[in-house]
């Protein structure tokens, strides 16, 4: 791929791992010529806070609107001379999922042919150079591969696709519709499916900056069923720096895995959050954290377990995790210790009361 500097539209950008990412593209980019465009919905899990500090960077553009009006993205794709597109923009929460199917399908489906339809048209016009470095790089997950049992061997880019939620066969049909764009169109196109990811910026229904919030407050920490569920747990910024190479040098059409190279239960995880909370935050009454975990009744087709084989990424692009699952749960604590007004502007004003999730 061409590495000169390259208009970049990002769609979620508002999102946990987009903010994450915009955020990494403009620490690599310092020339004025990249520019990244943040496209987002702005739904329940988009946070314009969570890029307030690059919010007055001259190369950085906030776009307020959704993937799926085909229209708005044509114009930013043509207006800002836009050389790639990271599709973050998805509904993720599994929860969710299971209470309302429909919103998944429209985003993550619909609104992915849209936004695929619109870079077809935007790649299409395009020659030379510029035609030659454009590419398209969709955000998946590892929850399209299905679940595993113990002893099996983890998830590579060749294991059938088995989603068991609405949101992960929404997941999965969006992968398969970017993997047909560019067999039958020529579309050049990119695909990382992730692992589990943590990290600062995260919205507080997921597991890791659940416990921690409720912790502070004292509030139980609901684990589902026995808590045995596995999920190999990936720090958002080497996640990031991942996308990146991926972007720069994956080979177009491939899909590349990946994961943190941390298989660790539930239960464990947050037994983990737990003595890192006793020893920066200790409750008043002296007690530890984890006398707060409280067992409830399991999700539906919860999936046993999750494990990533990256080989293929660390063979190909040079990629390893830098942080280990202890370090990086050691920096996602102090963030959210250091960090309590953003956690309560998204709890209290933008969750409003609503039921948070429990696991991942």
């Amino acid at each position: 791929m061409n590495t000169r500097p390259m208009n970049t539209l990002v769609t979620g950008g508002c999102g946990f791992i987009g903010s994450n990412f915009v955020r990494r593209l403009l620490a690599d980019a310092p020339m004025a010529a990249s520019r990244v465009v943040n496209l987002d919905k702005l739904t329940y899990a988009g946070n314009p806070a969570n890029l307030a500090d690059v919010a007055g960077d001259g190369r950085y553009v906030f776009v307020h609107g959704d993937i799926g009006d085909e229209a708005l993205v044509g114009r930013i794709l043509s207006e800002h001379g836009i050389g790639a597109v990271v599709n973050f923009a998805a509904e993720s929460h599994v929860d969710r999922s299971i209470d309302s199917p429909e919103s998944f399908v429209q985003t993550n489906v619909l609104g992915t042919l849209r936004l695929l339809n619109a870079a077809r048209s935007h790649w299409t016009a395009m020659a030379g150079a510029a035609r030659e470095a454009f590419r398209f790089l969709h955000i998946s997950t590892d929850e399209v591969y299905g679940t595993l049992s113990p002893d099996d061997p983890a998830f590579t880019e060749e294991t059938p696709f088995a989603p068991n939620s609405p949101y992960a066969a929404s997941k999965a049909a969006s992968d398969h519709l970017v993997r047909s764009y560019r067999h039958t169109y020529g579309l050049p196109t990119l695909t990382t499916n992730c692992s589990n990811n943590y990290g600062p910026y995260q919205f507080p229904e997921k597991l890791f900056p659940l416990t921690i919030l409720n912790a502070l407050e004292g509030k139980p920490l609901p684990i589902y069923g026995d808590g045995k569920q596995v999920r190999d747990w990936l720090h958002v910024e080497d996640h990031c720096r991942a996308i990146a190479l991926v972007l720069e040098h994956g080979r177009l059409g491939e899909t590349y895995n990946v994961g943190g190279l941390n298989q660790c239960a539930n239960l464990e995880a947050v037994r983990l959050i737990c003595s890192l909370l006793d020893a920066r935050a200790p409750r008043e009454d002296g007690r530890a954290h984890a006398d707060l975990i409280e067992f409830v009744a399991d999700r539906p087709g919860h999936d046993r377990r999750y494990a990533i084989d990256c080989s293929k990424l660390q063979r190909e692009l040079g990629w390893r995790p830098s942080e280990s699952f202890e370090t990086g749960l050691a920096k996602t604590v102090d963030w959210y210790l250091s960090n309590r007004a953003w956690c309560g502007e998204i709890t209290v004003k933008r969750y409003a009361r609503e039921r948070l999730g429990r696991t991942a």
